[in-house]
């Protein structure tokens, strides 16, 4: 697997009762960007964690994703991309704000190297 400077990690917070719509879109998503020669060939990685219970103020489940992208600019021509839209307006219709963070993050990174 090959990370690069364009690699978010991508944070979704899903309302209670939607896990399985969401997972639905989720699984097209990151085939759909490839497709279009918006991400790397490295697969998107893909992480869930159930919340809930007397610590938080909602219950749903938060999923969490990491690709790359080609290019700096390939999110905001996934944004003029059809067929991602397609996918990115009913995720956005299925997540929720939750302890203070947005329904949706997607804050990019930068490998970090160490010396040995």
């Amino acid at each position: 697997m090959s990370w690069n400077e364009h690699t978010n990690i991508c944070t979704y917070r899903v309302k209670g009762g939607a896990r399985d719509k969401f997972l639905a879109l989720l699984e097209k998503h990151w085939p759909t960007l490839h497709e279009h020669g918006l991400v790397t060939d490295t697969p998107a990685l893909h992480f869930e964690a159930k919340v809930g219970g007397k610590d938080h103020n909602e219950s749903g489940t938060t999923f969490t994703e990491i690709l790359s992208w080609k290019r700096a600019d390939g999110p905001e021509l996934a944004h003029h991309t059809p067929a991602v839209m397609a996918i990115w307006e009913p995720m956005g219709a299925l997540v929720e704000e939750r302890d203070g963070r947005p329904g949706m993050e997607f804050p990019a990174y930068t490998p970090v190297t160490f010396d040995d």
